[in-house]
């Protein structure tokens, strides 16, 4: 159960800067359909203008990373901070931009091999090797 309230459709209606996010969201994403995240953080105008314009600047934009690597990296990072809905939004992302099952099985194996060494480094206490450093 949410601990906001989700914006409906008629409700973004009479907020002109929620209805322009929520029509931007639209069009950039060519469907209806604006989901449950977008309408929790539409009862902050100004959150949810800011929120969007940085998810398009880093995740529609053009960039070196391609789309589908991207939202990939989304559910890693998601499933490292235990956001179930993220990880469930992003994979529905993915398989939009073409992930496949074998994709998304060999990334869950990665995830949680990185999550088991990540463990075992930080109870180790390893020190950083001097060729990993930035020069």
């Amino acid at each position: 159960m949410a601990t906001t309230k989700l914006l409906s459709d008629a409700e973004v209606e009479r907020i002109p800067a929620v209805k322009a996010v929520f029509d931007d969201i639209r069009a950039t994403r060519k469907s209806d359909f604006v989901n449950n995240f977008w309408r929790g953080l539409a009862n902050d105008p100004a959150s949810l203008k800011r929120v969007w314009e940085q998810l398009k600047a880093v995740m529609v934009a053009d960039s070196a990373i391609d789309p589908l690597t991207k939202e990939m990296i989304y559910i890693a990072v998601s499933t490292a901070n235990g956001c179930s809905y993220c990880v469930h939004s992003h994979a529905a992302a993915a398989r939009a931009k073409g992930m496949t099952e074998e994709q998304h099985s060999e990334l869950v194996s990665i995830i949680g091999l990185a999550g088991q060494t990540n463990h075992l480094v930080t109870a180790m206490q390893i020190p950083l090797d001097p060729q990993f450093e930035v020069k």
